[in-house]
């Protein structure tokens, strides 16, 4: 779970901006919040990020999305990190990013924090936090570091940091050196964060294609009562000589895919092919939808033919079903959660995910959205909805509406927003009347 989050020097972002997931005070919807028993401390399970366009709603996402590619992926030899600072100031333009995590990892703690440019890692920092102490296991700085004293007889740690180069994270480098003692952390970028962009895919569509998964089951249960048309997914047998896919790209397929393993792609017109290899022969399958006909026979659909509304529901519905699962440690952040989404739609989909959480609970989402229907303290509390919102700097900041004072439990939240009491909303100069608009603009050119 994400406890917090901070960023400082990243795109919009010029100042340091925390977003935190401890639960205010507040008992609105407390029986659905994670309790941390030994930490004293309750932890939200669900965070929405609203505000106008260029807000820096998408950039928080990005910021997000860099930390865990630059942890997961690390970097190459030489190559300069993709760092994306604050451009509208000449003093933060050379100035580092900095990025802070605190995480909660098997009932555990830990804080994650690092510093960097485009060139170097120029700080980092890795700290177990106890229900009485912290621990630093490690701190770095430029080309030294220092160890945690029970980690200091680990001679093996110097050896993986001065294998450490300027450009890599040495949580990165020490896992791939077999170093176990910081793995949770990094395993947690890994496997547990996840993103999904508004024009991305979740990736694990294979699942839909195997009867014998329960996914598959658990989807085709429920894509009906979200009125998609759809009755049910399926997988389609492909000649292998006919996928549409580019003959460089066939080629790596035949040379790549071993046997047992599986590989799934798309192609550019949003058809979703896995490829299996099965004593010795390529096997390739496509995602399709059927659709009920009138004299009780179906219709295959390609899933391009779907609209985008469903293609949508099809990406999403898997993350808000992992989310929920018994057992479930996903983090899943997902920007513009609205889209392309009847807003009824979407409501009922974070109403099925908060039904299942409890003080037990370990998942979370994290979302951006336009859609203010969804700003109901019915559905959601105070501390759990969030605003972007620019500054005339054009430095983004943001807001928790558990800081307002005077946004009751009672307040129809939704109003004062629109109004503008709250920040967060377009200022739009355009008039009311492209006509008027027109005509003014013609009036300045007379001389």
């Amino acid at each position: 779970m994400i406890i917090s989050f901070s960023v400082e020097n990243w795109m919009s972002f010029r100042d340091s901006v925390t977003f935190s997931m401890v639960a205010s005070r507040e008992r609105q919807h407390g029986e659905r919040l994670p309790k941390l028993g030994k930490y004293n401390t309750r932890v939200l399970p669900v965070a929405a990020i609203y505000g106008g366009n260029a807000s820096g709603k998408t950039n928080f996402f990005k910021a997000l999305n860099f930390a865990k590619m630059l942890v997961v992926r690390g970097t190459q030899p030489d190559s300069h990190l993709a760092v994306e600072g604050f451009r509208l100031d000449n003093a933060s333009i050379d100035k580092p990013s900095r990025f802070a995590f605190e995480l909660l990892i098997d009932e555990t703690i830990y804080n994650f924090a690092f510093s960097v440019n485009r060139k170097a890692i120029l700080d980092e920092k890795l700290v177990v936090i106890t229900s009485t102490s912290e621990r630093v296991l490690y701190s770095r700085r430029s080309n030294k570091i220092d160890f945690d004293e029970a980690l200091k007889k680990d001679q093996f740690l110097q050896f993986a940091f001065k294998g450490t180069r300027d450009n890599q994270l040495f949580l990165t480098n020490s896992v791939s050196q077999k170093v176990e003692n910081f793995r949770p952390v990094y395993d947690w970028f890994k496997d547990t964060l996840d993103l999904v962009a508004p024009d991305w895919r979740f990736e694990p569509f294979e699942q839909f294609l195997d009867d014998g998964h329960p996914l598959y089951a658990t989807m085709n249960e429920m894509l009906p009562q979200l009125d998609t048309g759809i009755a049910h997914l399926g997988g389609e047998d492909i000649p292998f000589e006919n996928i549409p896919l580019p003959e460089p790209m066939k080629m790596m397929l035949h040379e790549d895919v071993k046997e047992g393993m599986t590989i799934r792609l798309m192609s550019d017109k949003n058809e979703r092919f896995v490829f299996t290899r099965k004593n010795g022969e390529l096997i390739a399958k496509k995602l399709v939808t059927y659709h009920p006909k009138t004299d009780g026979t179906e219709a295959k659909f390609e899933i391009r033919q779907e609209s985008d509304g469903s293609q949508r529901v099809i990406d999403l519905l898997p993350a808000f079903l992992e989310l929920a699962a018994p057992g479930s440690k996903k983090v899943f952040v997902i920007d513009e959660v609205d889209r392309s989404l009847h807003t009824l739609l979407t409501r009922r989909l974070l109403e099925a995910y908060l039904a299942s959480c409890s003080a037990g609970s370990r998942s979370q989402l994290l979302l951006t959205t336009h859609d203010v229907l969804l700003m109901d303290q019915q559905l959601l509390r105070r501390d759990e909805m969030w605003v972007a919102e620019r500054k005339p700097t054009g430095s983004s900041t943001l807001v928790s509406f558990a800081e307002y004072k005077d946004v009751r439990y009672d307040k129809d939240i939704r109003k004062s927003y629109l109004q503008g009491r709250l920040g967060g909303i377009p200022r739009i100069l355009l008039s009311s009347n492209f006509a008027e608009s027109d005509e003014t603009s013609a009036a300045e050119e007379v001389p």
